[in-house]
């Protein structure tokens, strides 16, 4: 199989062409044959006229590309190493909505033939590829796992809007349903990852390796949080605990934060799902996951209970966001949770304005009906919030941020403590 990908007599297919998927898309078409599908056909379309929406590889990549995208399904019969990249998002109860997976593995089984591998990468609990999706491919092609084809997981580590860290550059862990697939599907992944491959001992390894991955992170931000809510009570500035703190060479370096996206906020609840499943009822993960899920609304109040104490006219109180992505440069808005400021702000009768560099104002728009300012239109509130440090925010000076106001009195709070230079000038907060 990984001659005859070299060679290119075998195509590799991506499932799902999203932060995730199109990367790895383009990645592998250095190196081989790449059939790019996904369901969406705007999105195949956008891709097709050589636009990155992303912002992940760029728009000239995408133009230069040798990735044939697709809409039609019946294309990925022409591939025999599948790659399913799809999002794994969560219910409104908070539980996990495998709905993309299965329908993803459905369109693979419909058009799996024999000799083939199929490796997941959207992140789940362990259990899942070999629990949920292989009965759905067996069933579907008619064909049996393990002997017709080979199944494994390999759990994405790109982080959108990074680019140091990107798929070349991170060690890749893969597994496989037995020693022949394990073997093949890591020599296939160090055609693209410079930074080598970890073999995992089996699927569910790998599995629990990625959601832990995130869970670990969520719960030490959590713990961030916290601390920064006990030194908001004590009037000390949390920031300068932080450095500190940091000059001891073991002190993990975290900052307080909103946690949003499609992996940290979502990642821990497909742990505790399964644990549950297994009579487990978490403590430190569902904890961490509580104080995490509570900081726009925290926010929010701070923000009401600053204005009243500084006598702001509450009848037509006016906030401008600059930011609503879930973390910088980045437009990727998936699970942010800035929105959870901007809905309590609303709840409160507050007129929220929100300006952002790098979303697009009409995914922004269909996802959370706002409608987006430019950043130098924003006059006459009496409070800004700097929520997502975007690198076009990063040297906004004082004097621009002082026409915002419509009054002397001016409320600048600072989420990512990116303007902490300007602390004196305003009536400042930060976590």
């Amino acid at each position: 199989m990984i001659d005859k990908i070299i060679d290119r007599t075998e195509s590799i297919s991506l499932v799902g062409l999203g932060y995730v998927g199109m990367p790895i898309a383009v990645a592998f078409a250095k190196k081989a044959n790449v059939i790019g599908f996904d369901l969406n056909k705007a999105k195949i379309e956008t891709y097709l006229n050589g636009i990155d929406p992303t912002k992940e590889v760029g728009d000239d990549v995408i133009k230069n590309t040798t990735v044939q995208f697709t809409s039609d399904e019946t294309k990925l019969r022409d591939a025999k190493f599948h790659i399913v990249a799809v999002p794994t998002p969560l219910t409104e109860s908070k539980t996990p909505d495998l709905s993309p997976l299965i329908g993803a593995s459905e369109i693979v089984g419909r058009n799996l033939t024999k000799g083939s591998y199929v490796v997941f990468e959207s992140t789940v609990y362990p259990g899942v590829t070999e629990e949920i999706c292989v009965p759905i491919l067996e069933d579907l092609s008619g064909l049996k796992c393990g002997v017709d084809f080979k199944v494994g997981y390999s759990p994405e580590r790109i982080n959108p809007g990074d680019k140091v860290h990107t798929l070349e550059n991170i060690v890749k862990v893969v597994s496989g349903c037995d020693e022949e697939s394990l073997d093949t599907i890591a020599k296939v992944y160090e055609l693209v990852v410079d930074a080598g491959v970890h073999r995992a001992q089996s699927i569910k390894v790998a599995e629990a390796a990625k959601v832990i991955e995130n869970s670990q992170r969520d719960i030490n931000i959590a713990f961030m949080n916290e601390l920064s809510k006990i030194f908001n009570k004590l009037d000390i500035n949390t920031n300068d605990v932080l450095e500190a703190a940091g000059t001891k060479w073991n002190f993990l370096k975290f900052t307080p934060g909103l946690v949003g996206g499609h992996c940290i906020g979502i990642d821990p609840y497909y742990l505790t799902h399964k644990a549950a499943q297994v009579g487990y009822h978490s403590e430190i993960i569902l904890s961490g996951r509580k104080i995490n899920d509570q900081m726009g609304e925290y926010v929010a109040d701070n923000i009401i209970k600053t204005m009243v104490k500084n006598h702001i006219d509450m009848k037509h109180p006016r906030v401008a966001i600059m930011g609503l992505t879930f973390k910088e440069n980045t437009p990727d808005v998936r699970n942010t949770r800035i929105i959870d400021i901007v809905e309590a702000l609303n709840e409160y009768g507050v007129e929220v304005v929100v300006c952002d560099a790098e979303a697009d104002a009409s995914e922004v728009k269909h996802e959370y009906g706002i409608d987006l300012v430019k950043f130098e239109e924003i006059k006459n509130v009496d409070v800004v919030v700097a929520a997502v440090a975007h690198n076009e925010y990063l040297d906004v000076s004082k004097e621009t941020l002082d026409k915002m106001f419509r009054s002397e009195l001016k409320i600048l709070f600072d989420i990512k403590s990116i303007y902490s230079k300007y602390a004196n000038d305003f009536v400042y907060w930060s976590l």
